[in-house]
This record gives C-alpha cells, sequence and structure tokens, in this order.
C-alpha cells in the first residue's frame, strides 16, 4: 500500500530526527530544495542584470574555459531529461539555461568574477547533496559547475600571487585601477561636495552679515572679523581662542560627512557582511554544546555527531566568507577615502594664501597626506568595532548566563574592572601622542637640511643640526618608551582576559552552592563563548583610540582644507592698473604696500627699483594677488607670466622646465633659448636639452637656473610679463645680452607689458617708465628724463652710481653661469663602477627609488636582531614559551576538572582546583607582560641604531649624492620608514610569536586528545606552510612596490607647495592636479592587489583551519567510546581558534616582512659612497690655523666624476696672505669649482691645495671647513631663530652677534623686530627677502673672521647701494684676511691686487687688473664690453 506523505503541518520527524537513517520527506525533497536555488536566481537575475548593465567595464573576449564551461552546462542540460515529473524538470532546466546567459552578460559586460553565480551553484550543489542516492549524475553534474566557477572567482588574484611566486613582480604585471577607484572619478564627485559643506560652514560662522558668503570657498576667517567690525565689538582673546577651536572642530566634522556622504552607501554592504559573520560566529558554540551533549549520551546514533561536526564545519567556513567580504569593503573604501583626502589636500595647495601657508610647513602638509591619510583608513576598518562590540559582548554575556546562571555576573564584572583600567592606559597613551609632535618637529627640520645641505658642507655645520635632530628623536624615544610599557599592560590584561573572566566565573560559580559543578559542556561552551568574547573586548580600545587618532587627523586636515584661500576677485580682468591699493601679507600684520597708484600701459616696459626689503618683489605678488588687499583694486588683462627672484625649477628635464606643459614649437623654441643665451650652456651637457636637472635644480649655477625660469616665461607667450630681478643672477655682457634680446625695446617681448625688478642702472633710461619704491610706498614714478629733471632721491642715487653701474654691469654670467654649467657634467648617473654611459641614460640624474625584488633576505632579520642584542633575544623566547606552557597546563587542568566524577552530586577538592587553576593564569599574565615590554624596548633599541646609522650616512654623503637623490626619497626613510621600525615591527613580532607560541599549544591539545589527527594536520600543515609562502612572496613584492610608487607623490607634493605662485601665475593647476591624480593612481594600483592578496590568502588559510575543525570533531565522534566529554571539548574548542590564529600568524608574519623592508631601505644608504672623516684623530693642526692666509695650488685637477672631462686641469698658483683675489671667466671656465676644490666639496683628481703649507687633503672636513668662510650665491636660512642662524654652536656673545649685525648694515633691522635676536624665521627664511638673507649670511662670515673668505657672487641679489656697503664692509673687516671673489661685477675688483682670468678649466691670465687691461687680452675684452675701458 502507498505510504501517506505529511501534509506540510504534519511533518514526520521519526523519519528526519529521531533515527539511526535520516533522511528528509520525498515531498520535501521535490518541492523546497528545488525550489530554494531557483527562486533565488529567477527573483534577483533581473537586478543583477540592471547592475551590469549600469557597470560596463568593457568585453571579455571568449576564452577556452568560457567555451568549454558553455559546452559542459548546455550538454548536461539533457541528463534531467530522464525525470518524469514536468514542473522539476522544468525548474532545473530553466535555471541552468538563466545561468548560461548571466555567464554570457557577464563576459560581455566585462565582470570577472561573480558571487551571485557563486552562491547560486553553491546553493545549488547543497540542496542536491541531500536526495544524494536518488539523483547522483545531477550532484556530479552540480559539483562539476561550481568547481568551474569557484575556479573562476579564485583565480583572479591566484594568477597574480603565482606569478609572483615564480619571478618578481613589476609594475607591469600589475591591474589597472577600476575606474570607480581612480583619483578623477572619486575627486570630481567629492569636490562639489566639499566646497557646498564649506560654503555652508560659512555662513553659519558668518550669519547673515555677509551674503555673498558663497564668493569664496574655503576661506571663513574674514567672513568672522568682518562679522566682529560690523557689531563694533573687539572678541577677547579667550573668545576667539574659543572661536578657533570651534571652527577647527566643525571642519573637521564638515568633511567627515563629506566622506560619509560620498562612501557610506559603499561601506554599508560591508556592514551587513559583518552582521551575518556575527550571527554564524554565535551560532558556533550551540552546535559545539550539542555535540558534547552528544558525546554524553550513551546510546544516541552516531550519524547526530557527524551532522553535528559538519554543520560546524560550514558554518566556520560561511564565517570566513562574510568577514573577508567585510574585510574587502573596508579597505576599498579606506583606499577611496585616501586617494580623495590627498586630492583635496593638493589641490588646496595650490590655492591656499601666503598668511595660511605660513603657519604650515612644507614637512607638515607632508605630513598630512602620509600621517593623517593612514590613521583614516585605520579608522574605516575599525569603526565598526565602535557600536558592534558592545553589541557582542552583550550577546556573549547572555549566553553564558544560559550556562552559568547568576555567575555569569561575575564575567561582567571583571570586564568592567579591565574597561577602565584600559580606558585609563589609553588615556595616558594619548597624552604621550606628543611624540608625533616631536617626530613631526624631526621631519621638518630633516626637510630643511635636505634643502640647505650644500650650506651646512659649506659652513662645517652638520654636527649642530645632527644634536638638534637627535634631540628631537630622543624626546620622541622617550614618549614612545612610555607609550609602549602602558601598551604591554594594556596587552597583558587583554591576553590573560580569557583567562580571567573564566576564572571569576568558574570560581563564583563552584563557591556559591557545592551542588553547581562543572562538567565539560558547561566549561568548553563557556570558553568558546568567553573566546568569543576576546574579539570585540580587544577591538573595542583599538576602535575607540583610532576613532580618536581619526578625529584629530580630521581637524588637522579640515583645518588645512578650509585655511584661507586668495581670493579670485584680488586681481581683475582689465587693463593694467593699480588704484590706491594697500596691500598686506597676513590679514592682521601690517602692510608690506600703501597707497600704491600705477596705470601701465599696453607693450610698456616699466622698472621697479628700491632698496632691499623696499617691498619689489611684494608688488609683484599683489599683481598677481599672492597678497591680502586690503583696499584699492589691481587689474591685469590677459595671460601672465612670471619669473620669481629665485627661480623654481621642477626635478626634469631642461626642455620640460621651458616648455612647461606646452607643445614643442620648434622654430620658437630655439629662438627663446637663442635669446635667453641658454645655447652655450645646452652645448656643454652630453643630452643637451634633454639633460634631467636635480631637484630645485640642484645641479644648475644660479644663472642657468634664472636663465631656465626666464625662458618658460618667454616660451608661453604672454601678454603681461612680471620679471622679478632675473638679471641679478646673470653676468653683465649676459645680462645686456638678455635685456637687448628678451626685455628691452628691441627683444623678443618688445610688444608685450612687461614690469622688471632690477637694481642694474644701465636698463633705466630704456624704461618707459620707472617705479621708485621706499617702504612700500611709491615715492616716484616716471620716465628715466622725468626722473633726472626733478633732481629728487632717484637723481641722486643715479649720479652716485651711474659710474660704478657702467663698470660693475659685466661680470655678471661669466661667473653665474658658469657656478655649475660644468656642476651639469657632474650630473649624469652615479655608478659606483665606471661604465660606458647608455644614451637613453645620458641625461638622466635622479635616482628613482627602486624596489628590490625577491623576498627579504635573512640578512636584513640578522641585522635587525643583531641590532637589539642576543642578551635580549634569549629570554623573550624563554618568555614565550613559559607563558604558552602555562596556559596549556591552566586549559589542561580545567578539562581534567571537567571530567572529575561527581559524587553525591558534587565534585571534590575544588578549592584546591581552583587554586592551581588561579596560578597557573596569574603565571601566564606575568610572563605576557614581560614578553610585549621586552620587545617593545628592543625594538626601540634597534630604531635608536639604525635611525642614527641612517642620519650620519646621508650626513657624510657628499654632494652629489643630494643632487642625484630624490629628497622625498630620503624624507620618505626618516618619516615612514623609521614609523614602520619604531612601531610596527615590534608590534608586529609580539603578535607573529603570540600566535606561534599559540597554535603549538593548540596542534599539542588536538593530539593530546585524537592522536589519530596528527594524519590531518601534517598534510594541513604542509598546504599551509606552501600557500602562505606563495603568498609572503608576492606580498614583500607589492608591499616594495607601494613603498616605491609612495615616494614620488611626496616630491611632487613638496615641489608644488613651493613652487605654488609660479604654477598659479601661468595658470599651470590643472595640469599638476592630473601629475598628482596619476602618481597617487599608480601607488593605488600597487595597494589595490596588496590587500586583494590579503584577502584570498585569509579565505584559503580558514578554510585550511577549518579542516582542523572538521578532523577534530569527527575523529572526537570516531573515538566515543574511548574518549572523556572533557577531552572532546578542550580539543574541539581549541581547534575553534585555529582559523583566528592562523591568519593571524600569516598577517603578522607578512606585516613583519613588510615592514622589514624598512630595515632594508634604511641600510640601503650604508653602502653609498662617503665623503672623507670630519675631523682625523691626532691631528696636530694648530688652534689658530691658517694664520697668514696663504693658498698655493700644485698642478691641480679636479673632475666631477672619473671619465668626465677635467673641471680643472694643471693649476698651478700659489696665493699670499691678504691678497685679495678676484676669479672672472666665461661659462664653464671652471671659477666655482676653485672654490669647490678649496673646502673639498668635490676631491682633488690630481695635484694638492696647501693652506699655510698643511696639505688640506690630510685634515678632517670640519677641521678644514670651519676654519675658511664662504658668503654663498643661494642665502639660505633655516626655521629657528636668527641667533641659531648665525651662531648655531653657541660660540660667540650677543655682543659679538650685534657688532656683526651692524657690520652687515642690518642692526637697524633686527633691532625693529619683535623678537630681535630670538625673532623665527620661518622656513628657508621666506619671512625676510632675498637681499636680508644675503646681509644674513655676510653676518655669518663677519662672526667667523676667518684668515679665506671666498665670496661666491655674493652680491647678486641686493641693491648697488647694499652692494657698495657690503663691499667697503669686506674691504674694512677682512683687510688682513685673503678674499677670493668669483666676481659677478667687475667694478668690485678693480682694485683688487691680482684677476685670475679662467678659461676651460685653466688660468688663461693672471695679473693686477691694470696690467691685464694694457695688455689687451681676455680681460681687456670684458672690461670694454663692460664699459670700464
Amino acid at each position: 500500500a502507498p505510504t501517506i506523505q505529511p501534509t506540510h503541518t504534519d511533518y514526520d520527524w521519526n523519519r528526519t530526527w529521531y533515527t539511526d537513517k535520516p533522511d528528509l520527506t520525498e515531498c520535501f525533497q521535490n518541492t523546497v530544495l528545488v525550489w530554494f536555488p531557483c527562486v533565488y536566481l529567477w527573483l534577483l537575475a533581473p537586478f543583477y542584470a540592471l547592475k551590469l548593465y549600469c557597470h560596463d567595464c568593457g568585453c571579455i573576449r571568449i576564452s577556452t574555459l568560457c567555451t568549454a564551461k558553455t559546452v559542459i552546462i548546455l550538454i548536461s542540460l539533457s541528463l534531467p531529461l530522464s525525470l518524469s515529473h514536468s514542473l522539476i524538470l522544468t525548474l532545473s532546466l530553466s535555471p541552468k539555461v538563466l545561468a548560461v546567459c548571466v555567464i554570457q552578460l557577464e563576459r560581455t559586460r566585462g565582470c570577472r568574477s561573480s558571487v551571485f553565480l557563486f552562491l547560486f551553484w553553491v546553493l545549488a550543489v547543497v540542496c542536491s547533496l541531500v536526495p544524494l542516492r536518488a539523483k547522483i549524475q545531477l550532484v556530479m553534474y552540480e559539483e562539476g559547475v561550481l568547481n568551474l566557477h569557484t575556479q573562476c572567482i579564485i583565480s583572479v588574484p591566484l594568477r597574480l600571487v603565482v606569478k609572483g611566486y615564480r619571478t618578481p613582480l613589476e609594475a607591469g604585471d600589475l591591474w589597472n585601477l577600476r575606474e570607480e577607484d581612480t583619483s578623477d572619478k572619486i575627486i570630481s564627485d567629492l569636490e562639489e561636495e566639499w566646497t557646498t559643506e564649506c560654503a555652508k560652514l560659512q555662513q553659519q560662522q558668518v550669519g547673515p552679515l555677509n551674503p555673498d558668503v558663497l564668493s569664496v570657498c574655503f576661506s571663513r576667517q574674514e567672513k568672522t572679523m568682518a562679522a566682529g567690525v560690523a557689531l563694533g565689538t573687539r572678541l577677547p582673546d579667550q573668545a576667539q581662542i574659543l572661536r578657533k577651536l570651534q571652527k577647527e572642530q566643525s571642519s573637521g566634522f564638515c568633511l567627515l560627512r563629506t566622506l560619509a556622504r560620498n562612501f557610506g552607501p559603499y561601506f554599508l554592504t560591508g556592514t551587513m557582511c559583518i552582521i551575518f559573520h556575527d550571527f554564524f560566529m554565535f551560532a558556533i558554540p550551540q552546535v559545539l554544546s550539542l555535540l558534547l551533549g552528544f558525546m554524553n549520551e550513551e546510546d544516541a546514533p552516531l550519524w547526530k555527531g557527524y551532522f553535528y561536526a559538519t554543520l560546524m564545519f560550514l558554518l566556520s567556513c560561511l564565517q570566513s566568507l562574510f568577514n573577508h567580504q567585510y574585510m574587502y569593503t573596508c579597505f576599498t573604501v579606506g583606499m577611496r577615502v585616501k586617494t580623495a583626502v590627498m586630492g583635496l589636500v593638493y589641490r588646496k595647495s595650490l590655492v591656499i594664501n601666503s598668511a595660511s601657508r605660513r603657519t604650515c610647513t612644507v614637512g607638515e602638509i607632508v605630513n598630512l597626506v602620509s600621517a593623517d591619510t593612514q590613521k583614516l583608513m585605520d579608522f574605516v576598518v575599525y569603526f565598526n568595532a565602535v557600536w558592534l562590540a558592545p553589541i557582542e559582548i552583550a550577546l556573549c554575556l547572555f549566553f553564558l548566563w544560559q550556562h552559568l546562571g547568576p555567575s555569569a555576573l561575575a564575567g561582567i564584572a571583571t570586564v568592567i574592572l579591565i574597561f577602565p583600567l584600559n580606558g585609563f592606559i589609553a588615556k595616558k597613551r594619548s597624552k604621550l601622542q606628543v611624540q608625533m609632535k616631536f617626530m613631526d618637529g624631526r621631519i621638518k627640520l630633516m626637510n630643511e637640511i635636505l634643502n640647505g645641505i650644500k650650506i651646512l658642507k659649506f659652513y662645517a655645520w652638520e654636527k649642530a643640526f645632527l644634536e638638534q635632530v637627535l634631540g628631537y628623536r630622543e624626546k620622541e624615544l622617550k614618549a614612545l618608551k612610555k607609550s609602549q610599557i602602558l601598551y604591554s599592560i594594556s596587552i597583558a590584561s587583554f591576553n590573560s582576559s580569557t583567562f580571567l573572566i573564566a576564572f571569576a566565573m568558574f570560581g563564583v560559580y563552584v563557591l556559591i552552592d557545592d551542588k553547581n559543578v562543572l562538567d565539560a559542556q558547561k566549561v568548553f561552551v563557556s570558553m568558546a563563548l568567553i573566546n568569543i568574547l576576546k574579539t570585540p573586548l580587544s577591538q573595542l580600545p583599538f576602535a575607540m583610540s583610532t576613532t580618536m587618532q581619526a578625529i584629530v587627523s580630521l581637524k588637522r586636515l579640515g583645518k588645512y582644507l578650509c585655511s584661507e584661500e586668495l581670493k579670485d576677485d584680488n586681481v581683475a580682468k582689465a587693463p593694467f592698473n593699480t588704484d590706491n591699493g594697500t596691500f598686506s601679507w597676513t590679514k592682521e600684520g601690517p602692510p608690506c604696500l600703501k597707497r600704491i597708484n600705477v596705470r601701465v600701459p599696453q607693450g610698456s616696459l616699466v622698472a621697479v627699483v628700491g632698496h632691499v626689503g623696499s617691498g619689489k618683489s611684494s608688488l609683484l605678488s599683489a599683481m598677481l594677488g599672492e597678497t591680502e588687499k586690503r583696499s584699492g583694486s589691481v587689474s591685469i588683462k590677459g595671460s601672465v607670466a612670471y619669473v620669481p627672484q629665485q627661480a623654481w625649477i621642477q626635478n626634469a628635464t631642461v626642455q620640460d622646465n621651458v616648455m612647461f606643459g606646452r607643445e614643442k614649437q620648434k622654430t620658437w623654441y630655439q629662438r627663446v633659448l637663442d635669446a635667453c643665451a641658454l645655447l652655450p650652456d645646452l652645448e656643454i651637457l652630453h643630452a643637451g636639452d634633454s639633460t634631467e636637472i636635480g631637484e630645485k635644480g640642484l645641479n644648475l649655477s644660479g644663472g642657468q637656473k634664472q636663465r631656465v625660469s626666464l625662458a618658460r616665461a618667454v616660451y608661453r607667450k604672454a601678454d603681461v610679463y612680471l620679471l622679478d630681478d632675473p638679471l641679478s643672477a646673470v653676468d653683465a655682457h649676459v645680462g645686456q645680452h638678455i635685456f637687448d634680446k628678451v626685455i628691452g625695446p628691441k627683444g623678443v617681448l618688445r610688444d608685450k607689458t612687461r614690469v622688471l625688478v632690477t637694481h642694474g642702472m644701465s636698463f633705466l633710461p630704456q624704461a618707459d617708465l620707472i617705479l621708485v619704491l621706499v617702504d612700500g610706498e611709491i615715492t616716484e614714478s616716471g620716465s628715466y628724463q622725468e626722473l633726472l629733471s626733478r633732481h629728487g632721491a632717484f637723481a641722486d642715487f643715479i649720479h652716485t652710481f651711474a659710474s660704478n653701474d657702467r663698470k660693475e654691469s659685466v661680470t655678471e654670467t661669466a661667473a653665474q653661469r658658469d657656478t655649475n654649467s660644468t656642476n651639469l657634467q657632474a650630473m649624469e648617473p652615479m655608478s659606483e663602477i665606471d661604465k660606458e654611459q647608455v644614451p637613453e641614460d645620458l641625461g638622466k640624474l635622479m635616482e628613482v627609488d627602486k624596489a628590490r625584488t625577491g623576498r627579504v633576505r635573512l640578512e636584513m632579520y640578522m641585522e635587525y636582531f643583531k641590532t637589539i642584542g642576543m642578551a635580549f633575544i634569549i629570554p623573550i623566547v624563554f618568555l614565550y614559551a613559559f607563558q604558552q606552557g602555562a596556559s596549556l597546563a591552566y586549559n589542561y587542568w580545567l578539562s581534567l576538572w571537567a571530567d572529575e566524577p561527581i559524587v553525591n552530586g558534587t565534585q571534590v577538592d575544588t578549592d584546591m582546583k581552583l587554586a592551581v587553576y588561579g596560578a597557573l593564569g596569574f603565571a601566564q599574565g606575568i610572563a605576557i607582560f614581560g614578553t610585549t615590554v621586552a620587545i617593545s624596548v628592543g625594538g626601540i633599541i634597534a630604531s635608536r641604531h639604525l635611525h642614527m646609522d641612517l642620519l650620519k650616512n646621508v650626513l657624510h654623503s657628499p654632494m652629489s649624492f643630494f643632487e642625484t637623490t630624490p629628497s622625498g626619497n630620503l624624507l620618505n626613510r626618516f618619516a615612514k620608514e623609521i614609523d614602520a621600525i619604531d612601531c610596527m615591527i615590534p608590534d608586529g613580532l609580539k603578535m607573529m610569536l603570540g600566535y606561534l607560541f599559540k597554535l603549538m599549544e593548540v596542534c599539542i591539545i588536538v593530539m593530546l586528545a585524537t592522536p589519530f589527527a596528527a594524519v590531518v594536520i601534517l598534510p594541513l600543515a604542509i598546504l599551509y606552510a606552501f600557500v602562505q609562502s606563495f603568498y609572503v612572496a608576492t606580498s614583500c613584492q607589492l608591499r616594495r612596490l607601494e613603498s616605491v610608487s609612495r615616494s614620488p607623490i611626496y616630491t611632487h607634493f613638496n615641489e608644488t607647495v613651493q613652487g605654488a605662485s609660479v604654477i598659479r601665475a601661468f595658470g599651470e593647476q590643472h595640469r599638476f592636479i592630473a601629475q598628482a591624480n596619476k602618481r597617487v593612481d599608480f601607488n593605488q594600483t600597487s595597494y589595490f592587489p596588496r590587500f586583494v592578496a590579503t584577502r584570498w590568502l585569509a579565505v584559503n588559510l580558514e578554510f585550511v583551519g577549518n579542516g582542523v575543525v572538521l578532523a577534530a570533531a569527527i575523529l572526537s565522534v570516531m573515538g566515543k567510546d574511548t574518549l572523556s566529554p572533557g577531552i572532546v571539548g578542550l580539543a574541539v574548542s581549541h581547534s575553534l581558534q585555529v582559523t583566528g590564529i592562523l591568519s593571524w600568524i600569516v598577517r603578522s608574519w607578512t606585516d613583519v616582512e613588510n615592514n622589514i623592508v624598512s630595515v632594508e631601505r634604511v641600510k640601503e644608504y650604508a653602502d653609498t659612497a662617503k665623503e672623507a672623516e670630519w675631523n682625523v684623530e691626532g691631528s696636530s693642526l694648530p688652534l689658530a690655523w691658517p694664520q697668514t692666509g696663504t693658498i698655493e695650488f700644485q698642478d691641480y685637477g679636479l673632475q666631477y666624476r672619473k671619465g668626465l672631462d677635467w673641471a680643472l686641469k694643471g693649476i698651478t698658483l700659489k696665493i699670499q696672505e691678504r691678497e685679495k683675489i678676484g676669479i672672472v671667466g666665461r661659462t664653464g671656465a671652471g671659477k666655482s669649482s676653485l672654490a669647490l676644490g678649496i673646502f673639498r666639496i668635490l676631491e682633488a683628481a690630481k695635484g694638492e691645495i696647501y693652506i699655510d703649507g698643511v696639505n688640506i687633503a690630510e685634515i678632517g672636513l670640519h677641521d678644514l671647513r670651519s676654519r675658511i668662510t664662504i658668503i654663498p650665491q643661494d642665502p639660505v636660512l633655516f626655521s629657528g631663530s636668527l641667533r641659531m642662524n648665525l651662531d648655531p654652536f653657541d660660540t660667540y656673545t650677543d655682543e659679538e652677534i650685534w657688532s656683526s649685525l651692524e657690520l652687515a648694515h642690518l642692526k637697524n633691522f633686527v633691532s625693529n623686530l619683535p623678537d630681535k635676536l630670538n625673532y623665527e624665521c620661518s622656513e628657508g627664511g621666506e619671512n625676510l627677502s632675498l637681499g636680508q638673507r644675503q646681509l644674513v649670511c655676510l653676518a655669518r662670515a663677519l662672526l667667523r673672521k676667518t684668515k679665506i673668505l671666498v665670496l661666491d657672487e655674493a652680491t647678486a641679489a641686493v641693491d648697488l647701494e647694499t652692494d657698495t656697503l657690503i663691499q667697503s664692509t669686506i674691504r674694512q673687516q677682512f683687510e688682513d684676511c685673503t678674499v677670493l671673489t668669483i666676481a659677478h661685477r667687475l667694478n668690485t675688483i678693480m682694485d683688487y691686487t691680482r684677476v685670475i682670468v679662467m678659461d676651460k678649466g685653466h688660468i688663461s691670465e693672471m695679473d693686477s687688473p691694470t696690467n691685464l687691461i694694457s695688455n689687451r687680452g681676455q680681460f681687456y675684452r670684458m672690461c670694454r664690453e663692460a664699459g670700464l675701458v
């Protein structure tokens, strides 16, 4: 008789559950199991098709795999035709047809892997596994499809990982960024929103006072002030500080809101995944409880045990999948946030005004895009833990209550005790975040050292700055050490938290009632829950501190992004004029220009003259809209080209610098080079105009930089030219050439409007209008003749200096141009071995930061551990072993306790058992504290040594090293790499060792319970090692590529911030933004595969770990008769931790391996060429040397590098004491090479130099450089007090410093400053004019007062009157010294004892000026050109 199928309401549980041979009813199999995957596919397919329609990523060609897959599916469609049930037939065929269609649709829309189809196949396979006996063919088919599809999902990262394992990865092997991850896409969406947010913010702060608040997006301060003034009130200081703080806060939240609006929706999909993950995580202990219940039941059917074991395995797998999908989402959002913030900061740095710019140095801006963006990325990953962790903790405690009743409250009490302790520690540590302040200071100082390295070398100041850097470093490490010790207490309390909670709960449970017994189910389900509890407990404080740090970073970023901008209305587009303009550099500061009225007719030449500091450069800045307009108006019609006083040169080829983003027009380009007198320079260079120029034009002389800068402006074909003293840096005949060919009435710019700031009197008669500036006011204006006829101050000045000026006009470029034209030859790539030059490398100079290839060498680990010292390492390993031994002992003790027989409803000796358990646990806690402190201290010892070595190696490097190494690379070493060595490596080691020992403990426990597990664990371990070695090789290479692609971002940032005014003047912002985007995208291209590879590894590993869970559970079920529940509980609850442990080991291992690359990169500079010793031990050099100041060259020769032409050859020359020598010559003659030789900036290739009879090659560099003085061409100041800039070693008294300032004509200026000698100079001395900086350099020389003084065109940037003062000061003060002047203005050396005329590296003439003129040789011709004869 046919059996009656029970209806849906009357389900037959006897057939399914209460039986030895379970099965599902046929009705259920043929309806629910068939329908479920089909309904999933049919319901979601339309939405998925819509998604694919909206996201087209291009078509993927039909591969063999895709064809095979389609054919197999189509053939296999015939398999179910034997089924009789037509509905089932329809249901089983239609989704497969649809799946084939979806696969083809995905291919045409460029989708490489599909979670949607993967889930369908998984559901189909799982549902078809149940009717296994009836439909065996169908199952095989489904699994085949699954395998094919899983391969498609895993193959994308797998291919990359395999490739990385076989050969070191290169940038070309990486995938392109998806469109939604590119800078263009992210920032275009974000920028608009951020602008609107800022405008709202201003409106809130300003209120209804200012209706056109939207006119300037970011600036708000002026509105606030306007409001204050309108109300007629002066806010007291405290209120202003409060307002400022409030502003910072609100700008930070504004930024957060904008980011959330843009990236929030995608982030929420990840949040859904973590919620599912939590659901599966809490289901596992419940299944464990059922499994242990099954172990206690003697007559329970075995299939139930296998069912529970498999269910645990499946739940663990699902938990892993959802967790890693969440992590993937977080990292993607983090990456996008980083791109967005970098883009906003970069764009801001192009529009920020001078007042705001002065409040933040280049170093601080670079820190915003490196350190602060990293903090925001961490925040994205950990933010969910802030709200999810408390919910997880509450759920854990709820389930614990179910098992242990009110005793669970003891666990809550322990948690409550641990929390305030960690809260207190976190608070203490946040106070110690001052280390960031010291780090900022250190990086800022390093940036200045690298920018002013030439001065440091000339003055032998390396030691003073080394001490300053180390001062910052010591404070930084002191704060770090305190922070790490507190962190160790935190880690110890957390790692012991499992034990502490268990100890409190079990203790209270057994002590409150004798009838409360601890059986295996209670103990190990509680332990599993406590292990779950540990994750939120450890994440919560970390998440909170990350959130706090992110808030600080948001405030810093918000403050910068909301700082004031240049106003668009500073300059109107109308004919060129300035009406009653008053301008200042800051809103509150004194005006730098007052009552400026200028009207410039189109096509005229306007000359601006005045003393040093009279406001000439400020006038041009006002015309560019760079200053704060207090009143009046400025208008300029047409495009503008600007030549700044200090040329800004990009690290690019000469051609790129001249064309500056424009198309190349060959004839015009050649004409510009000729007009700017660059052709002779380019002939010297092997690669011509393709020669790469070093950062900030390091390998060009001042004159060459200035001419490249001028050529850039001329090439632009602009309507208005603002030229800030471009002729001061070139010698007279070149100056005359440039004036005639470029600026003057017959030059290429004759039809353009030109405003020329100049100190050269000879050009004034040809100007259409002359403006005379005194203290920021135009005192006289008119043509040359008009001004002379007025007999005013200008006329007197002209009469005094006209005679000199005709003379002075001539040596200009001979000096300047030469300074380094030979230097350029030195600039091709420095190679240790002298080899034939490769043609395409010819013009290359900067050495790109290269990625090393392959795994990190073992020596790097050895190097690191050697730096820590074996005395530290052995105790650390011993402590780890002890800590894990204690953990194993107390866990095993617990399982013995759980198996203790129950006599009369109680267990015996519970007090003793509790005491032993407690003792072992506390011993472990103390050991954890010991290990973490030891590793932290060891890490600090290592980082101190490594930083010291790096600093010394860099400072001992010769000048050529700095000319070929981008400062971005060096800064990256001092910032990011040192930070990694400080924090990342010790933290990674702590985690890696902790989890490694924990894994050993778990394996021992599982094998103790079921020795047969070794058979499973061994192959899994081999598989694990295999997967891990695959991954680490790829990951390290990706990390290196990412590291290397990061340096150019910072170098570009650096360059842009310094040249922002030039970029703005030329209107090139968009091009620079595109370049920055390209660099950021290139960096993200290597970052994205890195975290995808990490997820790939984690998923694979966790499946390995889940295999251990399955093995432990199934083997326990098989040995049900011989194993006690206690030991099964111990083994299974520990095996559940394996997945986490494995992924943490690899994560920490990879972190260590990735960060140990930092040690490799820091050690890189240990092997580069170094200078000679600074001080020679046991040197018998007298303290007063040199006493007379005689200099003798004996057959002296100099090469910039082996194999290059001689820069100096066969120089034999004796200079007597107190002699005054002028050195002149054309470009490339070798004048500056003489100075470089005397200071041993370059070492002699042959011959010797003797000073006072001492061979300078035999004494220390500092002994030499500190006893002779140079006043260099580029006046460099460092941020710090004026006193520090004059006397960094504190060797002189205040009186001596004041007298040197008086002699340098700076006393009045300095005594009027608010802090006098303690006046803070800004970075690079930007708050002093160029002329004032030159005078500070003169004051330095006067202070040192050595017997030998070298002047390297030291008066290039000052006006004639100041020049005359300087020359007379030098004549009086250095009367009894030997003076070598690389002459710039020939009239300054006409009364010298001798003049040396250099030509092509040797001396062509040498005699007194009068004799040389009468000989009518080269010197005579130069004087004739200068109008001196």
